[in-house]
């Protein structure tokens, strides 16, 4: 039996030796590979191979598949059986080259001609991609050969060779689906005498083929124009061919938004514009169902609302479900839905009263979009303000299944968006977050993380069913992890402004007006609100800023809706001192020339308001008063409240202030008649003051000034005595 053997594995290897310096242009690669449904991964794939030219022959799709979980087990050896019968046509083939590799997660980086030449500089029939880790039978390990440099153990994920060589090596023998493909071929490499007939070699240095397990450190990218290289540094190689096995998907899903031609320094990203839906003709809009989460409070509620109204989309294509898990925000939420129900298609409100988790509002927000055949599934959280007004139709337009919009919490890294995940599936910092985050890199990302906003197809969820529940992590990181598990890939858009994250980390409710207290964690939205519109103009070298007496300068500083809200902030209060000589809040106790008033340190508003005069005041104070350069020190900042039946004038008195501001909180004629500033040693007055604009003037010495009487109604101010 062991002669025959022998004659038998003879008689089919000697012919398959081909001649090695034969040119390669008589030689062609076919690529093929098995798939047995359209995933994400596979359309990556045959889009990498399209963009250099190969030619692919899918093998399974549609059909079950029946190889066992591969991802987590040995297994596989349904692949085999699929190859067979395709590579029979090519049995007695010397002329052309097979290459095999796995599609879901497999990227080609360079053409035919590349791949050709650099399988002919191995002079062998058969090369396999090589890894560092001995899989599936580890005991197997020590009966490798050994090698100088590089990986030393076989990887079934990507092999190239003569076709009649390939045939024959995976007819070698027979293999159950639930076998393990990769143990299989290992069998044949390691038999000593097969390796030779087949005349087969591992790729240690990966010329041709990168397996990434293990292998994230010895990977760069190289930017070459119109494309874009992955380059193996430990080996100085430039592999052909990146497959993510085991555990570094991730990394391959990084490597792909650039790999080839995906995003290139010359042309930027590759194919952003492929396969874009365009907006119908006829204004048959698709169904969109809005599933909006108020998961914590939040800060800003109603300007969330308020932006998602303006959103463009017609508003009777559109469902809304709103879940609120939090009652201080039930009478916001109900008075926008009791003013804007009607022009929806139709609204759920799921209130603090009704328990649900997280997890749970989602999956039914989801099963109910289903239930409407609705198209589209927008999960919108509210600490997310859209200011796309396009936002929908340009979400759909890039025909995802999911897809979510670059937001970011302004002049921070914090955003929607990982671009890595650590080994404990926490967050990870990919090369390129920072040039993604700040649009130095503008395309369709694909990342392993998103939240706060995207858009899913509803037939899409419910072909697989999005889960949002796991026993290590939080709803969020459950979603973006059944994701990465099962293959689905999550893209960010980055292409343009869409809007931008709120912080709720810190956002109290302790107050009346909560979010008057937001300067710190939300400037930005908090300067739109509170911030008077027309401040920002004041520092132009252009502007005068008026000047109603000597040395008096007044200008534009607060909103009228900070006037309010902090006059109903200390009503509420409602501890207004007596307007006495004794004063407990003081050093000393005492108050020389004493007002109604009370403290800002007394309502949790002190710190705000010194961050109020240090960005807003002191810049205005520096253009009038050039060569003296403010503190910002202030100890004494105070709401004064002037009523006919308190305190309704203040006799003449100069501050405890190198200079004082103050900011009218009330208007002459509609809250109050009469009242005013009036300086002594200039016999000036102002009386007809604006609402929110500041009145800025020296302290000592030059300006004694008075409060003149109140005639009617209530008067407030809001007084600093700052650099005391």
């Amino acid at each position: 039996m062991f002669v025959l053997y022998m004659l038998k594995l003879t008689a089919l290897s000697m012919p398959l030796m081909t001649d090695l310096g034969e040119e390669k242009n008589e030689l062609t690669l076919q690529i093929v590979t098995v798939a047995t449904d359209e995933t994400d991964g596979y359309a990556r794939f045959m889009q990498s191979a399209k963009d250099f030219g190969l030619q692919v022959e899918v093998v399974g799709m549609g059909q079950k598949w029946t190889g066992g979980d591969i991802a987590n087990y040995p297994g596989g050896g349904q692949k085999i059986n699929l190859l067979k019968p395709v590579l029979a046509k090519w049995k007695d083939d010397t002329r052309k080259l097979v290459m095999f590799t796995d599609s879901y997660d497999v990227i080609f980086a360079s053409t035919a001609d590349e791949i050709i030449t650099k399988f002919l500089d191995f002079e062998a029939n058969a090369v396999f991609s090589a890894e560092g880790f001995c899989w599936p039978d580890k005991a197997l390990a020590s009966t490798y050969p050994k090698v100088a440099l590089g990986k030393r153990f076989l990887c079934s994920g990507g092999f190239i060779g003569y076709a009649n060589v390939i045939y024959n090596i995976v007819s070698d023998s027979s293999v159950k689906d639930k076998d393990d493909d990769q143990l299989f071929y290992t069998k044949i490499y390691l038999d000593e005498e097969k390796r030779t007939n087949y005349s087969m070699k591992l790729d240690h240095r990966s010329h041709i083929f990168q397996n990434l397990n293990g292998a994230k450190e010895e990977i760069e990218l190289k930017f070459e124009g119109e494309v874009t290289r992955g380059e193996n540094v430990i080996y100085g190689t430039k592999p052909s061919v990146f497959h993510g096995n085991g555990p570094s998907k991730i990394f391959l899903n990084y490597l792909g938004n650039y790999l080839g031609k995906a995003w290139t320094e010359e042309k930027g990203c590759g194919h952003c514009k492929d396969d874009l839906l365009e907006d119908p003709k006829d204004g048959s809009f698709p169904k969109v169902f809005v599933g909006i989460f108020i998961d914590q409070p939040t800060p800003f509620l109603a300007q969330f609302f308020q932006r998602f109204f303006n959103i463009s989309y017609p508003k009777d294509k559109i469902t809304v479900y709103l879940r609120n898990s939090e009652e201080y925000h039930d009478q916001v939420a109900r008075d926008w839905l009791k003013a804007n129900d009607k022009l929806y298609s139709r609204v759920y409100y799921v209130e603090p009263s009704q328990v649900m988790t997280h997890e749970d509002a989602r999956e039914e927000a989801m099963k109910e979009a289903i239930q409407w055949k609705d198209e589209y599934f927008l999960a919108l959280d509210t600490i997310t303000m859209i200011t796309d007004v396009n936002l929908i139709q340009n979400l759909i337009r890039y025909n995802k299944n999911v897809i979510a919009p670059l937001v970011a919490r302004p002049g921070m890294l914090w955003s929607n968006f990982w671009g890595a995940v650590a080994s404990d599936g926490y967050y990870a910092r990919s090369p390129d977050y920072s040039d993604l985050l700040n649009k130095n890199r503008i395309g369709v990302w694909n990342v392993p993380h998103v939240m706060n906003v995207y858009l899913m197809k509803v037939s899409w969820i419910e072909k697989y069913t999005p889960n949002y529940k796991s026993d290590n992590y939080d709803f969020e990181l459950a979603f973006s992890d059944w994701m990465r598990n099962n293959g689905h890939f999550m893209f960010m858009v980055n292409e343009q402004e869409y809007g931008y994250l709120i912080n709720p980390d810190k956002y109290s409710t302790e107050h009346l007006h909560n979010d008057m207290y937001e300067i710190f964690n939300n400037r930005m939205e908090w300067e739109r609100e509170y911030l008077h519109p027309n401040w920002s103009v004041l520092l132009n070298e252009d502007v005068e800023i008026q000047n109603p007496c000597p040395d008096v300068y007044w200008f534009p500083l607060m909103s009228e809706k900070f006037t309010k809200e902090l006059v109903g902030e200390m009503e509420h209060y409602g501890q207004w001192s007596g307007g006495t000589h004794n004063d407990n809040r003081l050093s000393g106790g005492y108050e020389n020339v004493p007002t109604r008033d009370i403290h800002m340190n007394q309502v949790g508003f002190e710190d705000h308001w010194l961050e109020i005069i240090k960005s807003y005041v002191i810049p205005v104070n520096g253009k009038i008063f050039s060569g003296y350069y403010s503190k910002g020190i202030a100890i004494m900042n105070f709401v004064v409240k002037y009523a006919m039946d308190g305190q309704p004038s203040l006799r003449p008195h100069h501050d405890a202030s190198t200079y004082t501001i103050n900011v009218a909180l009330s208007k002459p004629n509609v809250d109050h008649w009469g009242g005013g500033c009036r300086f002594i040693r200039y016999n000036c007055s102002v009386v007809d003051t604006k609402l929110g604009w500041a009145l800025m003037h020296p302290g000592r010495l030059t300006h004694q000034h008075e409060g003149l009487p109140l005639l009617n109604g209530t008067r407030y101010i809001m007084v600093s005595f700052i650099d005391p």
